[in-house]
């Protein structure tokens, strides 16, 4: 099997009431409740990302705005 990756553009929202993931046509728009502090909010947003994809989260990877509300997700998959 070959390893297809994607970028995936998302913007966050830390500490925010309620969870949820909007996908718009360019990017997610990704709300935590988890706090931006310790890497947590960033932690989540791969697990939220991972779930509904249905992949490990291993396979899901900030590489850009770790520091920043707008981020590029790297996601690897197999086809």
């Amino acid at each position: 099997m070959t390893p297809i990756t994607h970028l995936l553009s998302v913007r966050v929202t830390a500490g925010a009431r309620a969870e949820r993931i909007i996908k718009k046509e360019k990017r997610w728009d990704i709300s935590v409740r988890e706090p931006a502090e310790e890497n947590r909010a960033n932690h989540r947003v791969r697990e939220l990302i991972a779930r509904e994809l249905a992949l490990p989260l291993p396979a899901v990877q900030i590489t850009k705005g770790h520091h920043s509300p707008s981020k590029i997700v790297t996601i690897k998959m197999l086809a």
